[in-house]
């Protein structure tokens, strides 16, 4: 009889214990699917090798979440608690508690972007990095030296070698990492056109197509007329002429260029003044896109050896010239239309 009540109790107890456990387990869960208390966007960090427990007790702090043990406690039952990544995490209104431990466990990290554009310097896409949000600091100031030294760039300066496009980072990522894959892609891009290129062109390495490009790219912003621009600079290199191009000279002039570029300019003798030197320039001058480098390897057939902008972002062709002073004194030395524009507008150069 006495036997018989106790094996009663043991199992009144065993279901009340079943019970708490069944009814605890219910009420994490429901901690879990609710909602985080934020009222705006939060931008959380998670440095690496930090643990989900002092993750909990920081949002706990924070007053992110209710409690610094249950979302710790959901995760040593679950056997999660170990698989947190660091980085930064876009907390938002309505993203859950469970929400945000997946998105901690699978590392999907907040990712910005910055666009590096087609003709720009190395010196500029360093100081538009410098202005980027979220990208950690280098180990030394982010110059064009410590960049050439760091990507073991040997020309110098290390201009042209940095392919313009859209790269996405995070907060691991620095400057330095950015251009570091904008300096292999430009790699890979320059060795595809290499490869592609048409025969018999007056260019004896892929290096002197990138500077050439990098010519295209600042001459012109028009589609259309890279690869005519290319065959202008590809036949007066062919008949041994001078390429007489202002942007090199502009670029030879380093910080003492003001906007407007002169005959005394033009007379300087830099390492860069196409009119005073033979053939190409020592570097690039620019950051050249893939069209720009397409250009410079297959280049228009034609005549025309001069060109010079008519205001509307294009430019006239001339093969004689006779031809081109024609048309330097329709276009610059008369009177400029009023909305005169070295550069196509955005619409023109789409289409």
């Amino acid at each position: 009889m006495f036997m018989a009540k106790l094996m009663r109790w043991m199992l009144v107890l065993l279901l009340l214990s079943a019970g708490s456990v069944g009814a605890g387990w219910y009420y994490l869960q429901s901690w879990m699917n609710a909602p985080l208390s934020l009222e705006q966007p939060l931008l959380y960090q998670v440095q690496s090798g930090r643990s989900l427990r002092s993750v909990d007790q920081d949002l706990a702090r924070q007053g992110v979440i209710d409690s610094p043990y249950l979302l710790y406690a959901y995760a040593r039952l679950t056997q999660q608690a170990g698989l947190i990544k660091a980085g930064e995490y876009q907390l938002t209104p309505g993203t859950t508690v469970s929400e945000m431990l997946t998105m901690m466990q699978r590392g999907d990290v907040v990712r910005r972007a910055v666009t590096l554009v087609e003709g720009l310097r190395l010196a500029d896409y360093i100081a538009l990095l410098a202005r980027q949000e979220g990208l950690k600091p280098t180990e030394a100031p982010l110059t064009t030296q410590f960049v050439a030294q760091a990507l073991a760039i040997k020309s110098a300066p290390p201009e042209g070698w940095f392919f313009p496009d859209t790269y996405n980072y995070t907060r691991a990522d620095s400057a330095l990492d950015v251009l570091k894959r904008a300096h292999h892609k430009m790699n890979v891009v320059l060795k595809q056109e290499w490869e592609n290129r048409q025969p018999d062109l007056p260019l004896k390495t892929p290096y002197e197509a990138l500077v050439l490009a990098s010519i295209v790219e600042k001459e012109t912003g028009a589609p259309s007329e890279r690869q005519q621009i290319a065959g202008v600079f590809v036949r007066r290199l062919a008949k041994k002429m001078r390429l007489q191009t202002d942007p090199t000279v502009i670029y030879g002039l380093g910080d003492s260029y003001k906007g407007n570029i002169t005959r005394k300019h033009l007379r300087q003798m830099t390492p860069y003044n196409t009119y005073r030197i033979a053939g190409l320039p020592p570097t690039p001058i620019a950051n050249p896109g893939r069209e720009a480098i397409h250009a410079a390897v297959n280049p228009a057939p034609g005549k025309a050896l001069y060109f010079v902008a008519m205001g509307d972002g294009r430019h006239q062709f001339s093969a004689t010239l006779v031809e081109h002073n024609r048309a330097v004194k329709r276009y610059q030395l008369g009177a400029r239309r009023s909305d005169y524009r070295s550069a196509p507008t955005q619409s023109a150069d789409e289409g």
